[in-house]
């Protein structure tokens, strides 16, 4: 009872602040003592979808009235949800499907305004996918890279993935079912083959971690599975830094799948893999010219 009496004093303190709080990312029993005496302590809980939030509410008895704020209109309502905290002169909360707001969720842009507008932010940690996976897979935890999800298509994705290729951290990638098999596949043709965990279904009945090479795991997961995935990839290695990031044929499926684009010249496509792969230009550019007369006599 004292405790919750001095956590009760120390919101008094506090006008107009804004609780970020974390939420089990599957099992609700990971659910802390303090985030559930946040909860309970505010009026208002900002809420991603306020049906997922109210099995959580009820699960703790918690009653505070929710308001919907999907990531698909954050940037619009964050303004009105802001005045009214401020209007209002009392202590709300903010909370997303799972995990932590404003990690690949809705959050980052309410927090933005609320700063902006000299709003207390506080976090209550919570469960994080990328920490829960990254702990687990057996892959080098001193230094990661969240990638959260990938551009879907495009040069904004071809050159996230050129980028995140020479990287010597643990990469983390947030991916869906339905194109897990495709990016696991397309990793190994960009980076080459690297050891991988396909961590799915977190602190559920089903959770499962897969481990295995890129390769292995794009044959693996043909088929769509179920569940949230999380993809997470090892480095480039330091021994690697300074020779080539890339083997000779993923170099000449790159340089063949610029040259069918049409749109670099044989000089930029070298100069640009030697960038990426550690390789001379000149080496490249040989290269180049030998996958582009190739292409013309098939």
């Amino acid at each position: 009872m004292a405790a919750r009496i001095e956590f009760e004093e120390a919101q008094d303190d506090m006008a107009a602040t804004l609780f970020l709080v974390g939420t089990p990312i599957g099992n609700l029993e990971d659910m802390s003592f303090r985030a559930v005496e946040t909860l309970k302590s505010v009026p208002v809980i900002i809420a991603e979808d306020t049906r997922r939030t109210r099995i959580l509410c009820d699960r703790f008895g918690i009653g505070a009235r929710l308001v919907s704020m999907p990531a698909f209109s954050e940037s619009e309502r964050a303004d009105g949800l802001v005045r009214g905290l401020l209007d209002s002169g009392e202590s709300w909360a903010m909370v997303s499907d799972a995990g932590m707001p404003g990690i690949s969720d809705p959050g980052s842009f309410l927090v933005e305004t609320a700063v902006a507008q000299g709003i207390q932010v506080v976090p209550i940690p919570g469960a994080s996918a990328v920490v829960t996976a990254l702990a687990a897979s057996g892959l080098p935890t001193a230094r990661f890279y969240f990638a959260g999800f990938l551009p879907r298509k495009g040069e904004h994705r071809r050159r996230l993935l050129n980028e995140l290729k020479r990287l010597t951290a643990t990469i983390v990638i947030y991916e869906s079912p339905e194109r897990l098999g495709a990016t696991l596949e397309e990793l190994r043709d960009e980076w080459g083959e690297r050891r991988a965990v396909v961590s799915r279904e977190l602190t559920k009945l089903h959770e499962e971690f897969v481990r295995g090479t890129l390769g292995s795991l794009a044959e693996r997961f043909k088929d769509k599975p179920r569940g949230e995935i999380t993809l997470l990839v090892e480095g480039l290695h330091a021994d690697a830094e300074e020779g080539s990031a890339l083997d000779d044929e993923a170099l000449r499926r790159e340089i063949l799948r610029r040259l069918q684009q049409g749109d670099t010249s044989a000089r930029d496509i070298a100069r640009e893999l030697a960038e990426v792969s550690g390789r001379k230009k000149n080496e490249l550019y040989a290269m180049v010219l030998s996958v582009r007369e190739s292409a013309a006599d098939t």
